[in-house]
């Protein structure tokens, strides 16, 4: 292991600028869906309406934090931290560069999978400790889809796991220097970006905050700093999944020219912003279309990708 990793300077640098980044994407989304719908965005407070971003953070600081009587208050209060600490402790496995990250181990990207599938937990405690019909109907909605869509995502590595040899993600990373593994697993790539766009529950399948079906879904009842957190976790999430992508299909911090680290963050940027055009280019499915596309077509698409590496890799190394 890199002596590096781990050290506090790295922590601190790397959880410093995924928080600084992931507040800076409610402005960068708003602007850029404002050139790509041709209207202004944010542009009145401070230079290119930077300030947007800390005039709304001011804002949710002293809104009020109302508790509403007929919630379980506890579980209503711990519903938000989760979504937030499970995304947020998912960059510990993120390898940056070489000699950037916090820790590196065997299994980081089953760690990875294990932190997706927590966070649900967090949506579907929201929806119940809310004891509204709409939120529950909204974790409900949360719990089926990222339950379904795990299983699309664990199939869609496989192939990787494959052809890398490894569930570390550093290694991962080395085994691209002779070509990225988007061309060999590029209906794996299809897969895992479809499940990663509905386990962050980005629109257009947000279907458990669906407002014109459950107004607000699962935060309907939440206000405050605790709204606040599930708005991060949700940026903090598309900032993983397109770090994630990067490092299992693009090479990671492979690149000619430029330092590891400036590639690795452009390649991620060029990730996140691919899904904030999602957002504004495509409209929401039915819940039932959702569902049925997972299971009729990802899943056989998913073991069909499987199938094929695996009779490749044999062929090649039996």
């Amino acid at each position: 292991m890199n002596s590096t990793l781990g050290s506090p300077a790295n922590i601190i640098g790397i959880l410093f600028s995924v928080i600084l980044v992931s507040a800076l994407l409610i402005w960068v989304e708003r602007r850029l869906l404002a050139v790509w719908q041709d209207r202004l965005g944010p542009n009145r407070v401070g230079p290119f309406g930077l300030m947007q971003v800390m005039a709304d953070m001011i804002k949710m600081f002293f809104k009020e934090d109302w508790i509403p009587s007929f919630t379980d208050r506890w579980v209503f209060v711990l519903a938000p931290t989760i979504v937030f600490i499970t995304m947020l402790t998912g960059f510990a496995v993120i390898p940056f560069a070489p000699g950037v990250g916090i820790i590196d181990f065997n299994f980081g990207l089953l760690y990875f999978l294990a932190l997706t599938s927590l966070s649900v937990y967090s949506i579907v405690l929201a929806g119940y400790a809310s004891n509204n019909k709409y939120a529950l109907l909204g974790g409900l909605r949360a719990a089926a889809q990222t339950v379904s869509y795990e299983v699309f995502m664990g199939i869609s590595i496989m192939g990787v796991v494959m052809l890398a040899g490894t569930f570390n993600l550093r290694e991962i990373v080395e085994a691209q220097r002779d070509g990225w593994f988007i061309g060999p697993q590029f209906l794996g790539f299809l897969i895992f970006l479809i499940a990663a766009i509905a386990e962050s529950r980005r629109a257009p399948l947000d279907l458990p905050e669906a407002e014109q079906e459950l107004v607000a879904g699962f935060h309907l009842e939440y206000s405050g700093m605790k709204f606040g957190m599930f708005f991060v976790g949700e940026y903090l999430g598309i900032t993983l999944s397109s770090a994630v992508i990067v490092t299992l299909f693009f090479g990671g911090w492979l690149g000619p020219g430029l330092p590891p680290l400036v590639w690795f963050c452009l390649k991620t940027s060029i990730g996140i912003m691919f899904f904030i055009l999602l957002r504004g280019a495509l409209p929401r499915p039915r819940y039932d279309q959702l569902m049925r596309f997972g299971w009729k077509v990802l899943l056989p698409a998913g073991l069909l990708n499987l199938l094929l590496t695996g009779a490749i890799v044999l062929s090649l190394h039996g």
